[in-house]
């Protein structure tokens, strides 16, 4: 079997997962009755310490309906320019809901604070109208970037002030409040509304819960409808996220470990190029000789490691529950294995 760090969404099943889609309580969810969704969307809203919550079928779904909820058509959104509704999304906010996006360029993909406030268009009625602030932790692009506590909250008094509604693209959150040691309420907390990804560390085959208050949740629900995300016998996969938030969530700092050998391997292999202290998370980005990075993905491939081209001279490498620790020092031999051969760039 090759090793898989192409992404975290590769992962699958457990054994206990997949007894419990067998053994789901479901019935009809766009009736409201299936009884592992409503069990889900419960657990999640009281561990994100909100109203309500909805399950979703993927976290692009998530991302749009969040937009929508928020948005009149026209509207402007101001999100960094790495985001993945920005990047990702096949444009689909403007497709969906009508909405400009204006993309700034971060730190490390966080946006800060005076940057923020210096984007809010002027009310004027040749602009467009600034309505909401976009987050997206951790940063993906950027390679995991933890958004702290603090930032989020200074983020968030300055969309107040300016009458901005804020969206947390959580896809990530639950590996950002496991590498900050905080409660993923906290995060959440400033945000008007949210989302998590179940598919992605906490390895459930499928589907992501948007959470925040009852009445825009309930507009939230309309949105699903609208873009076809209705499901009947959803509970199948309902139980999946039940079963990953008992058993898995607990195991996602294991992730970042391997994350960091990952990274103090590659450190010291040149010619690649990583700083090991910028990883946050599960998410390793390192760079390789001037436009490379096709053909040593296309090697490793080949020697059984799987990763993913973030560009001419950067890869990608992601951690998850489906590799160990062990895998990761296999991966680092032929990593290894390669730099020995590959030529050392002119300095």
């Amino acid at each position: 079997m090759p090793i898989d760090l192409r992404s975290d969404t590769v992962t699958r099943p457990s054994d206990g997962m997949r007894a419990a889609m067998y053994e789901a309580e479901v019935g009809d969810d766009v009736y409201g009755e299936d009884p592992t969704v409503n069990r889900l969307q419960e657990r999640v809203a009281n561990r994100l310490g909100t109203e309500a919550a909805l399950f979703v079928p993927s976290g692009t779904m998530a991302n749009q309906i969040c937009l929508r909820v928020l948005t009149d058509p026209g509207d402007e959104v101001i999100l960094e320019r790495g985001s993945h509704v920005f990047n990702y999304e096949t444009g689909a906010a403007g497709l969906l809901s009508g909405v400009q996006l204006h993309p700034l360029p971060g730190d490390r993909g966080r946006l800060s604070p005076p940057q923020v406030e210096a984007a809010v268009r002027p009310e004027a009625d040749v602009s467009p109208r600034s309505r909401v602030l976009s987050i997206e932790n951790t940063a993906n692009k950027a390679g995991g970037v933890v958004y702290s506590l603090d930032r989020i909250q200074a983020l968030a008094a300055v969309a107040q002030d300016h009458d901005l509604a804020v969206h947390l693209d959580g896809a990530r959150l639950w590996n950002a409040a496991a590498a900050l040691g905080v409660a993923e309420e906290s995060l959440v907390a400033p945000a008007d509304i949210t989302w998590v990804a179940l598919s992605k560390g906490l390895g459930a085959p499928v589907g992501s819960v948007v959470a925040g208050p009852a009445p825009l949740l309930q507009e939230a629900r309309r949105a699903r409808k609208q873009f076809g995300g209705g499901m009947r016998q959803a509970g199948i996969l309902a139980a999946a996220g039940l079963y990953a938030l008992d058993h898995h969530r607990p195991e996602l700092a294991h992730d970042h470990e391997k994350a960091q050998r990952l990274a103090g391997g590659i450190a010291e292999c040149p010619p690649f190029s990583i700083d090991p202290d910028a990883v946050d998370t599960n998410i390793v980005m390192f760079e390789v000789s001037e436009n490379t990075a096709d053909e040593v993905v296309a090697h490793l491939r080949e020697q059984g490691v799987l990763l993913t081209v973030f560009g001419p001279s950067t890869i990608r490498a992601t951690t998850h529950r489906d590799v160990s620790m062990a895998a990761i020092e296999e991966a680092l031999d032929v990593l290894r294995s390669y730099a020995h051969r590959a030529p050392t760039p002119a300095k």
